[in-house]
């Protein structure tokens, strides 16, 4: 099987530092949705990997991301495109969890729920810490320069082997040439 993670805000969607807190705040990266359904179409299976600190910071609740949640998943379909799985942190970055990246916990419950090697799993997000997730984890890397990505890029340190790409759609070309 192979298996693509993508992170969510500043990736699929565009990031707001104020938090994405309801489904009307959730926008589309250009090419996004159609780079979801050429992995589909590709065999990948595609899932989502999203820190939702806002859900511990009491922001939102969590009838609220399961809405936008479901606006993505609507967004995708009507791309052609599907997602088989959309998991997330709704840790407050202060906690001290296993699931919150960069540590890998949410990834390494992906992998273990898909019965998938990790070097067989790409990672792809704007955020340096979707990067040492994807590294602790054994998974490959690639950072895109949509959402965080030029600071992330610009700030270095990211892990050996990790791979730039300008967005999703580019990301997804590259692996479903």
């Amino acid at each position: 099987m192979k298996l693509v993670i993508l992170d969510r805000d500043g990736v699929i969607n565009h990031d707001s530092s104020a938090y994405i807190k309801s489904p009307e705040e959730w926008r589309p990266i250009k090419g996004s949705l159609e780079a979801i359904a050429r992995l589909r179409k590709a065999g990948f299976r595609v899932v989502v990997a999203t820190n939702q600190a806002g859900l511990g910071r009491g922001l939102f609740d969590m009838s609220t991301l399961a809405a936008i949640h479901e606006r993505m998943s609507d967004a995708v379909a009507a791309a052609g495109g599907h997602l088989d799985a959309i998991f997330f942190c709704p840790h407050a970055a202060e906690s001290d969890c296993a699931c919150r990246k960069p540590r890998p916990g949410m990834l390494l419950e992906i992998l273990q729920r898909f019965g998938v090697e990790a070097s067989k799993v790409t990672m792809i997000g704007d955020s340096l810490r979707d990067l040492q997730a994807a590294h602790a984890a054994g998974c490959q890397s690639i950072l895109v320069r949509t959402g965080n990505g030029e600071k992330t890029l610009k700030a270095g340190g990211m892990p050996e082997h990790t791979l730039v790409m300008a967005d999703l759609a580019a990301a997804a070309a590259h692996l479903a040439p």
